[in-house]
């Protein structure tokens, strides 16, 4: 048994910490109640991030943007001065690369192993405990966590360095993003064509066209429910870093540019509050 640190309890991050079974879970989230479903589990509420640190030698932060991961592991209160040697703490936002660099490498100095593990498979994934994790990092202090991050995911693959993570899962978004268009004008195509769309999902689903966008949210899609198992304004999010780092590589991404451009044109309450096969609605309103 070990003490393991869980900050960041959101949509995904509740779920990925509820996975972390026979060890003891201190938590803690910037509101109190999205932690109260593993509060009242066993996990341990504590008041601040320094207080998480005190107590574990594993620490997950699932966060927003990466000011908010700057913040929590590189301020003056952050996870990194606040740490100690023999410390691993693992950032499974989706972040820039660069950052994951520079925060891998503020830690080394310090004693404590850091690894970027962005996820991929949305709160479906989180809950079933079948992510796939995408790591980067010093290889020695991944396979001595690895077993840990197998408690929530069905795939960890180790990719290198600090900030490989990262990388692959701009990769995996730069997918997702065309891929979702695709699916959303596949349905409106077929809505205005006057089919049974529920049969056309149903067909295409089985043939060349299957993708998870297509099987888990395309229904959801169909019924309306845009609750959001990824939020929008978290997925615009990864695609600008995306674009950044495509920008860096001096190379073009025409599809993902207009997945961007496209998502940016929802109004600002859509992007808020709704999942990101919202996209749906864009169609449908603007046509």
């Amino acid at each position: 048994m070990m003490n393991i640190g869980f900050i960041g309890t959101g949509v995904m991050g509740k779920s990925m910490a509820g996975h972390l079974k026979g060890h003891t879970l201190f938590v803690f989230n910037r509101t109190k109640e999205k932690a109260d479903t593993l509060i009242e589990q066993g996990a341990v509420w504590c008041r601040s991030p320094a207080e998480v640190s005190e107590q574990c030698d594993v620490i997950f932060t699932m966060l927003g943007y990466p000011h908010d991961v700057e913040e929590m592991y590189l301020g003056e209160q952050g996870l990194v001065k606040c740490g100690r040697p023999g410390q691993f703490l693992i950032d499974c936002t989706t972040s820039s690369p660069e950052l994951a660099k520079k925060i891998a490498e503020e830690a080394m100095a310090a004693g404590i192993s850091v690894i970027d593990a962005p996820v991929s498979g949305g709160d479906i994934g989180a809950k079933n405990g079948t992510l796939s994790v995408m790591t980067g990092g010093d290889e020695q202090a991944y396979l001595k966590v690895r077993e840990i991050l197998n408690m929530f995911s069905s795939s960890v693959q180790y990719f290198g360095q600090a900030g490989s993570g990262q990388h692959t899962k701009m990769a995996n978004q730069i997918a997702i993003a065309s891929g979702m268009i695709g699916v959303a004008e596949s349905l409106y195509y077929a809505e205005q064509a006057g089919l049974d769309i529920e049969r056309v999902l149903e067909t295409i689903s089985k043939g060349a066209a299957g993708s998870w966008s297509l099987s888990n949210l395309a229904p959801r899609m169909l019924a309306g429910d845009y609750q959001p198992g990824f939020y929008t304004h978290h997925f615009l999010k990864d695609m600008k870093i995306a674009l950044d780092e495509a920008s860096k590589m001096n190379i073009q991404l025409p599809g993902l540019e207009l997945a961007y451009q496209l998502y940016n044109q929802l109004s600002e309450e859509q992007k808020q509050s709704t999942g990101t096969h919202i996209i749906f609605e864009r169609y449908r309103g603007n046509n």
